[in-house]
């Protein structure tokens, strides 16, 4: 049984063994995925893609294959359209697991059933259409379809106190969203849109204009006594 240390180790690839992550295990991990954005975006073999969950579903492939390739990562296997632990109803839309081995985080035992991190996927900006909200990558007017809005209402991510969304940046910079989305928080919050307030809105962690790529931050309080949630933006220009 491997000791509490940094990163997943070469030893991950024994099957079953068991392995211990402690702390900040689960932003890492987001590192990792956010590092490995651009390379999926240019890899030759890609055929351009606009939908979500295309494009979703390329990532996913990518990710388990660059994850089996990673000396620290290659005990994790990655899925879409995962039911939500909380609200079976629902479907999350990109989750890492284990692959091989049991994995304790933070004292939580994970096997390859158990999932390590909810991620929602978005395009930015939202399609147009009759029930869409320009504003669903945040909050949509019309259901509960909001990226952040799914998180704060426990639709997605109860169990989980970090989150992440990755964005699709399909028109626009990371500069121009990070303005425009933050106008929308400070609005619902303004406007007494319940759940809402100024503290919703996101911080730039960084910003990569040769990558073009944007990592952001933001914490959420949540209902029905949830605790806070952390989520973690990590936005790719397509």
């Amino acid at each position: 049984m491997l000791a509490d240390g940094g990163g997943i180790g070469t030893e991950a690839s024994g099957l079953r063994a068991d392995l211990h992550e402690v702390g900040a295990f689960r932003f890492r991990l987001l590192d990792f995925i956010r590092d490995e954005l651009p390379k999926w975006r240019d890899h030759p073999d890609r055929k351009a893609e606009s939908a979500e969950n295309k494009l979703t579903h390329q990532l996913c492939n990518y990710l388990c294959s660059a994850s089996r390739h990673s000396t620290k990562w290659n005990s994790l296997q990655f899925r879409t359209e995962v039911p939500d632990e909380k609200a079976a109803n629902r479907s999350i839309d990109l989750v890492p697991f284990p692959s091989d081995a049991v994995i304790w985080i933070d004292g939580i035992r994970h096997s390859i059933y158990d999932p390590i991190l909810p991620i929602e996927c978005k395009r930015l900006p939202t399609p147009k259409g009759a029930d869409r909200d320009e504003r669903e990558y945040l909050f949509s007017k019309f259901k509960t379809t909001g990226g952040v809005q799914r998180f704060k209402a426990g639709h997605h991510g109860a169990a989980y106190t970090v989150g992440a969304i990755i964005g699709y940046v399909q028109s626009g910079n990371p500069v121009d969203w990070f303005a425009t989305i933050n106008g929308w928080a400070s609005e619902l919050a303004a406007h007494g849109v319940e759940g809402w307030s100024k503290t919703d809105t996101l911080s730039f962690d960084n910003h990569d204009p040769t990558g073009r790529l944007a990592s952001l931050d933001s914490r959420h309080r949540r209902i029905s006594n949830l605790e806070d949630i952390d989520l973690k933006h990590l936005w790719i220009e397509m």
